[in-house]
């Protein structure tokens, strides 16, 4: 019998020739389903114990960004142009060795900014250590994916090896639920349509889970990819962008081409300092940040040193980031700024969604 990397690679190879239309959508989920869970017995037959280990980094900040990209995509030089870091720049691949974090204050917040080992064509497989290195995203709350100007066509090979270390970019988490249950086979209810995924392919996939009696609940649009990742249940959901680095060594004309083809978020020069404050603002927006600032009862606020909290955060959010009894403790707020109807407005509920630049007065028993 074929071992599990030839398997996959037939049922990999069946894929890529296998054209979908409605009639082939059933075949394909099956497909995928298998090869979803021949590629679980890989890896945890191969090295279940690099998949739990990478490099050691301290979490600090308001949050973690981390720049993945080829070996001298310019990594390096970038970290050093944004934060206080101190990375080793070199022209020769594979000059971080280790995981260099820095800190990047932009819009009064604190960003901290990781520089990992370059990663290569096979790193989720396990090759240049790159289970270690893509291990690090996992805990961050934002992923840069930094391609060099002159290696245009490692950006395709760079997402592959994200995708295939669980990470799912710029996507949230399908809200599907699944409760296994001891009989009546699998039932299906959905709030929304799937034209992607019928019933009988729902049905095909959980059975090669082993997976055969179950109530499903579909209440957002997904495809066969997205059910299966519902599944493995081992996924993280993170956002991104693509970073075009080194922008200085093409022409104008190089440069429009390449953007055609690859549609980066933003094209910047380390070396020349071109571009870093778009870059730090993109930073800044897909974090998702709001500044609010803190008033004490009788005085005037700290304008100066905004609590940084994320777009949806509440009052119990911000309770809960100041102090751990602050939840428990809390009997109103008045609140000055864009969330208020009007000024000083006393709000009684901690589920009050608060605002950029918010003024807030908490008032704790």
């Amino acid at each position: 019998m074929a071992g599990y990397s030839e398997q996959i690679k037939d049922l990999e190879d069946e894929l890529k020739k296998t054209k979908y239309n409605k009639k082939t959508q059933h075949h394909i989920g099956l497909v995928k389903a298998k090869l979803a869970k021949l590629k679980e017995k890989e890896t945890s037959r191969g090295s279940k114990k690099s998949l739990h280990q990478g490099y050691s980094v301290r979490r600090a900040g308001d949050a973690t960004v981390i720049l993945i990209g080829f070996p001298s995509a310019g990594k390096s030089t970038l970290l050093n142009a944004l934060t206080n870091a101190n990375s080793v720049i070199g022209d020769y691949e594979f000059t971080t060795l280790d995981v260099i974090p820095g800190t990047m204050e932009h819009k009064q917040s604190k960003i901290q900014i990781l520089d990992v080992p370059g990663i290569v064509k096979g790193a989720a497989s396990g090759k240049g250590r790159g289970r270690e290195v893509l291990s690090c995203m996992m805990n961050a709350d934002l992923i840069i994916v930094v391609v060099d100007v002159t290696r245009p066509a490692a950006m395709d090979v760079i997402l592959k090896e994200i995708y295939d270390t669980h990470v799912r970019l710029n996507q949230r988490k399908p809200d599907v639920r699944i409760r296994k249950t001891i009989k009546n086979g699998i039932r299906i209810g959905r709030t929304v349509r799937t034209p992607l995924l019928d019933d009988e392919t729902i049905i095909g996939v959980l059975k090669e889970f082993r997976i055969r009696n179950a109530d499903v609940l579909i209440r957002s649009p997904i495809d066969v990819d997205a059910f299966i990742d519902i599944l493995e249940g081992n996924k993280r959901y993170i956002p991104s962008f693509v970073l075009l680095t080194k922008i200085d060594l093409v022409t104008e004309e190089q440069l429009s081409e390449i953007k055609k083809k690859l549609n980066p978020d933003v094209c910047i020069s380390a070396h020349e300092q071109q571009h870093l404050d778009d870059l730090k603002d993109i930073v800044f927006d897909k974090l998702e940040f709001i500044r609010v600032f803190c008033k004490e009862v009788g005085k005037k606020a700290d304008m100066g040193e905004p609590l940084i909290l994320q777009d949806g955060a509440t009052l119990k959010t911000m309770c809960q980031k100041l102090h751990k009894d602050f939840v428990s403790k809390f009997k109103f707020a008045r609140v000055w700024g864009p969330s208020a109807k009007f000024a000083g407005q006393k709000l009684m509920k901690k589920t009050h969604k608060l605002k950029d630049t918010d003024v807030v007065e908490l008032h704790i028993r």
